[in-house]
């Protein structure tokens, strides 16, 4: 159900503690927006001289209000804060928001104040949202307490920057774009991100919920209420090229990045990663437009061949797909275009626009009725013949003319939309042309540049709840791990399932020989306890019989003096594939796994995915088919396919282990070898928290 939030957002009265009459303090700015409803709910300032603030009586303190106050907004000096909170508490404030900074921000220290803050408040049944916030709004309910003003609309802003929601309210008004709330984070002493997303996720007034975080306290609960919102979130987030501290310790911490992290987090949960403002506003914009599908295929027009060339680049690197149009879908287009016009995908007028700019509409008419067509991104000139009453024709009769006609195809376009409803996203040079306005005014999102219009389309075609990876359930906790070495991992893996060659560790000849009775050759000798063993010389392979695998212990243990030794049954290497799968205990989103090439160029190919663990196999499957070298498990020059799928039962049984153990750090099992008849772990290592 989550946290009753409605204290905060629609409150029967409110005080601003700290009003003032400085335009310098922030508790003038938010006494002015606060003042903005008065006659929606009471509103009340609080200073502690008395007097008028704004030219209302403000009163010394809350007491002196002689009334309960539901929400206290506080922006006072630091020293005063907690005395504010209690004297809110004491009237009988639900909710509490914090302006006040110097707290968690400042040092271990204002830490430990901000915890007893938080925790008086949660004694009293009351919420919190900051300390160090820059307030919030909600235009549902005519509550203004930030310092800006957010034009109304359906998009909830939840952002950890002031001035980065300023930035995105700029830059959606163009778009229409506007906002049902805006909450400040601040330092989520007590409300956090996910129990707003969770609220907002309620709210009917909010369509779309925009994030930006640079703290996402618990990072797998917030993905958890992301899945769940049944509404877009968009995510903008600081800080994805941090490594991990424990990069040193292992293939799988080497190769993982908090950027992976987060962003397979945001895949699992159907969550629209972003990386500037600029791309938060085209995927909001997009995502309150018309029509979603889950299908990429994409019909790329234009009146201009380097346009279609252009934005056929740009919808790809938007991870959109571009084929060529079947035969019917091309003799339906030249029925339409004239000789010149080409028909493939791109599809381009060729100059037609200019002499009949209906062409314009006809085309867009045949692409949305194609079956083979998901979605039509529009490129180029569109828009410039009544961008000025003229256009080409520089003002005179004929230029307006086509001027008329433009509008006119702008309008028949927005009708065949709505008998064929597919995403179509325009490309323009003249984007604020009455043309354009025309297409913009009916939900078709315009754009100036072709980068975001393929952006924009690549977020309307985003896969649906039914076709998101999906979040996966953290297993029981199980008995923690007491045996971290080799043996000992391989142990615990091979009870849930895991597969290896048989195997014995050694300490010295006389073990060596008793191991070499018990299986057959040919051998491996292995040093243990070395990250690199390959690099180190502490492996040893094909060792035929006992008298090669004797020899090759004196040279190993001659150089290295390893402390033990695994000898093992040499897997059979003919038509396999070496792969690597670990996982790595995130602090914020716990384990996430990573699974891709392996063996000894692991970290120089870095051919790797990654989601949060557990995997189910269909999920690892997909990672394993999306590498970019999956075609070497497909078979090539000759070579015959790997079994895929054995490979991803193996990536669940050990995802899921990592998964059960929090105590483990990193788990990791390089090289897997997947071969046409199934696949085999051939070695393994674990680093404890």
């Amino acid at each position: 159900m989550g946290r009753d939030l409605t204290a905060l957002f629609d409150p029967g009265s409110v005080a601003v503690v700290g009003a003032s009459d400085d335009p310098a303090k922030y508790g003038h700015a938010v006494a002015s927006q606060a003042l903005r409803a008065p006659d929606r709910r009471p509103v009340h300032l609080v200073n502690r001289r008395g007097g008028t603030v704004l030219g209302r009586t403000a009163a010394p303190s809350l007491a002196a209000i002689g009334e309960p106050v539901e929400l206290v907004v506080i922006s006072v000096p630091g020293a005063g804060f907690e005395a504010a909170v209690d004297d809110a508490l004491a009237c009988g404030a639900k909710a509490i928001v914090g302006i006040t900074a110097g707290f968690a921000e400042a040092g271990p220290a204002g830490l430990a104040r901000q915890r007893a803050v938080a925790a008086r408040v949660q004694a009293a049944g009351a919420v919190l949202v900051g300390p160090n916030c820059l307030g919030i709004a909600d235009n549902t309910t005519e509550l203004y307490l930030a310092s800006d003003r957010f034009a109304p609309g359906g998009v909830a802003l939840l952002s950890q920057s002031g001035n980065l929601a300023l930035e995105l309210q700029l830059r959606g008004a163009p778009h229409g774009l506007g906002f049902s709330r805006f909450v400040s984070l601040g330092n989520q002493a007590d409300v956090t991100l996910v129990d707003l997303v969770e609220d907002c996720a309620r709210h009917e007034a909010t369509s779309a919920i925009a994030v930006y975080a640079e703290d996402f306290g618990d990072g797998r609960a917030f993905a958890r209420a992301a899945t769940a919102a049944g509404k877009p979130v968009v995510l903008l987030t600081a800080g994805r090229g941090t490594a991990s501290a424990r990069s040193a310790q292992s293939h799988t911490g080497a190769l993982t990045t908090s950027a992976d992290v987060v962003a397979a987090a945001c895949r699992d949960a159907g969550v629209e990663l972003v990386h500037t403002p600029r791309e938060m506003t085209v995927v909001l914009a997009a995502l309150s437009a018309g029509p979603r599908t889950s299908g990429r295929r994409t019909a790329v027009f234009t009146d201009g061949g380097g346009h279609g060339a252009i934005a056929a680049d740009a919808a790809e690197d938007a991870g959109l797909d571009v084929p060529e149009l079947g035969a019917r879908a091309q003799e339906r287009l030249r029925a339409v275009l004239w000789e010149q016009s080409a028909v493939g995908n791109p599809v381009d007028l060729a100059g037609m626009g200019e002499q009949n700019p209906l062409s314009y509409a006809d085309t867009v008419a045949e692409l949305l009725a194609a079956d083979e067509v998901d979605a039509v991104l529009m490129t180029g000139y569109f828009g410039g013949y009544a961008a000025s009453d003229g256009g080409l024709g520089g003002g005179s009769a004929g230029g307006s003319v086509l001027a008329q006609g433009e509008q006119q195809a702008a309008r028949a376009i927005v009708t065949h939309l709505a008998a064929a409803p597919k995403p179509l996203v325009v490309q323009s040079m003249y984007p604020q042309s009455p043309s354009c306005r025309v297409l913009a005014g009916a939900g078709v999102p315009v754009f100036a540049a072709t980068e975001d219009a393929a952006r924009a389309l690549a977020a309307m075609t985003a896969r649906g709840t039914a076709g998101r990876p999906g979040l996966p359930a953290l297993p029981a906790p199980a008995a923690p791990l007491r045996d971290t070495g080799y043996h000992g991992v391989r142990a615990l893996l091979d009870s849930a399932g895991v597969p290896f060659p048989p195997a014995r560790e050694i300490t010295d000849e006389a073990g060596l020989l008793a191991a070499a009775a018990e299986f057959q050759g040919p051998y491996v000798l292995k040093a243990l306890h070395l990250l690199h063993k390959s690099d180190a010389g502490g492996v040893a392979l094909r060792l035929a019989g006992r008298d090669e695998l004797l020899a090759a212990y004196r040279d190993m243990h001659a150089r290295l003096g390893a402390s033990s030794y695994s000898v093992e049954a040499m897997a059979d290497l003919t038509d396999g594939i070496e792969l690597i799968v670990g996982v790595n205990r995130d602090p914020r989103f716990g384990p996430v796994a990573l699974v891709g090439l392996g063996g000894v160029l692991t970290e120089t190919l870095r051919d790797v995915a990654f989601a949060l663990a557990p995997v189910p196999a269909r999920r690892a499957e997909e990672l394993l088919r999306g590498l970019r070298t999956a075609a070497l498990l497909a078979g090539v020059r000759g070579r015959p396919a790997v079994d895929v799928a054995a490979a991803a039962a193996v990536v669940e049984r050990i995802t899921t282990v990592a998964a059960a153990h929090p105590e483990i750090a990193e788990l990791e099992v390089n090289p897997l070898l997947v071969r046409p008849d199934g696949a085999v772990a051939l070695d393994a290592r674990a680093v404890l928290l």
